[in-house]
């Protein structure tokens, strides 16, 4: 008898450890799982107050804006909105950011007309945007064909569906208008290297638009004739711009009088004011960043937010 509840009592000691092996685990489980979710919710928390304080940078830009249009009849990189927002120290982190002239870049929408049709004096632009870019010209037609209305390719190097549905993933040419310029991408012949080359000097915009004289590339000032040399484009720079010790063009007239475009006719329309514009913000609070690009229509009766992307956020990781 004695031996057998001697086996008991270890049967029951052994359950007893157990169990509070088991209940250990569980607890030791549990309590990582609420560090987790802490770490979690912590992570969300920070990065909505990223992108409340982002939305917020959105404002400031909005009323510079406003007060540039009531102040001045031109745009230009020496007037307050081209200013770069410095770091901003905010509750947990920092917020900064810098306003960009859309017009300043090529709309690449420009290239079909408002009901479909090619416009011949936009595609010859774009054509030598691209080679100024030292990029193939066959990808102006490619685009043409994904924007146009119809499902004709052009010969000899366009693309439409025909294309695009041989593709491992197959799809569609969109046959409209660019939302983004980011569809670029999915465009025959637009490889990631060319998009690194070209995207700093392109936009897409709903609307057909002139490009400002006074806030585009050199790349862009570059392509607006065939006959345009660096040495020329330098001139207008320095005509320009206030670093370099010159003033904005104040009207058309005043830039196409420039001597570095004597003898040369434009066939493109050129502008020295802006109605686009892109707010972009990156935020961090925490170990969590955010950014917000926000596109800006400014007329002369309003100013609105026609899109607003927020192009990333991510939680960095430990010791970063």
């Amino acid at each position: 008898m004695g031996c057998k509840s001697g086996r008991q009592q270890g049967v029951a000691l052994v359950t007893a450890l157990l169990v509070v092996s088991l209940a250990a685990v569980a607890a030791v489980a549990m309590a990582a799982r609420f560090q987790v979710d802490m770490r979690r919710t912590g992570n969300l928390l920070n990065g909505e107050q990223a992108y409340a304080y982002a939305v917020a940078a959105e404002s400031w830009a909005y009323v510079i804006l406003r007060r540039d249009l009531k102040e001045s009849k031109h745009d230009s990189l020496d007037e307050d909105w081209s200013t770069a927002l410095p770091p901003i120290p905010v509750e947990g982190g920092f917020v900064n950011g810098h306003v960009e002239d859309l017009q300043g870049r090529f709309n690449v929408n420009n290239l079909i007309t408002a009901d479909g049709k090619l416009d011949k004096v936009q595609l010859e632009y774009y054509k030598r945007l691209l080679e100024v870019l030292g990029l193939e010209a066959a990808l102006a037609p490619a685009l043409q064909d994904w924007i146009d209305p119809d499902i004709d390719a052009t010969f000899p190097d366009g693309a439409e569906d025909d294309e695009y549905l041989r593709a491992d993933l197959p799809y569609r040419a969109a046959n409209r208008s660019l939302v983004d310029i980011s569809e670029l991408r999915l465009v025959k012949g637009y490889t990631r290297e060319v998009l690194a080359v070209l995207e700093p000097h392109v936009t897409a915009l709903p609307a057909a638009t002139l490009i400002n004289v006074n806030t585009a590339t050199p790349v862009v000032l570059r392509a607006l004739h065939a006959e345009l040399e660096e040495g020329d484009v330098e001139q207008l720079l320095e005509a320009r711009d206030e670093a370099l010790d010159g003033e904005p063009f104040t009207d058309k007239k005043a830039f196409l009088a420039h001597n570095a475009l004597a003898g040369l006719d434009l066939a493109i329309d050129v502008d020295v004011k802006s109605d686009w514009f892109n707010v972009q913000t990156d935020v961090s609070v925490g170990r969590g960043l955010a950014r917000l690009d926000s596109k800006l229509l400014r007329s002369k009766n309003t100013l609105q937010v026609v899109s607003r992307t927020r192009t990333g956020k991510r939680i960095l990781p430990e010791g970063e």
